[in-house]
């Protein structure tokens, strides 16, 4: 198995997470937060996409999907158009209300869809090249891939849990 066909594997089963978390739900169990402060799992969807998209579409040297594929419009939430949702604030958090689950897999899916096709092109000593010299040691291509899955994966185990809650009668 070659490095890039992992790579695409694990991030596809995030993919696959992804939309088993939003199958089913209404917009009001999208915007529910655990015990009234948690993230929701709109939120935490959004997150994991605009991080996956900012982080990619930085090492790719490329627009992101959110702006290039008309999703910041089309989900018009009241933040500005480059923010992640890194370090959001509660209020933040209550701001990021997505009308339906099917645009959210859209934008993740474009996102993913990206993803793929720059793995797919990537080689080996692509994965050395540093990409952010602010961490010490300096980031290289291999790491940031690995932690953008990992946040994701993240991520989208908090979401299953909040939908398990959720379908428990328990959020």
């Amino acid at each position: 198995m070659e490095f890039n066909d992992l790579l695409i594997d694990a991030y596809g089963r995030a993919q696959e997470r992804v939309h088993d978390i939003l199958d089913g739900l209404s917009p009001d169990q999208l915007a529910a937060r655990p015990g009234g402060g948690g993230n929701s799992i709109g939120w935490l969807i959004w997150h994991l996409a605009r991080i996956q998209d900012d982080h990619i579409a930085d090492v790719a040297g490329t627009e992101q999907r959110w702006t290039a594929g008309g999703y910041a419009a089309r989900i018009g939430l009241p933040l500005d158009v480059a923010d992640t949702g890194f370090g959001h604030s509660s209020s933040q958090v209550d701001e990021v209300r997505v009308a339906s689950p099917a645009l959210l897999r859209e934008y993740f899916d474009d996102v993913h869809a990206t993803t793929s096709e720059y793995i797919r092109g990537l080689t080996e000593d692509d994965l050395d090249r540093v990409v952010d010299t602010r961490w010490n040691p300096h980031v290289t291509l291999g790491v940031r891939l690995v932690s953008v899955m990992d946040d994701c994966l993240e991520h989208c185990g908090q979401a299953a849990y909040i939908k398990g809650m959720l379908q428990r009668g328990e959020a």
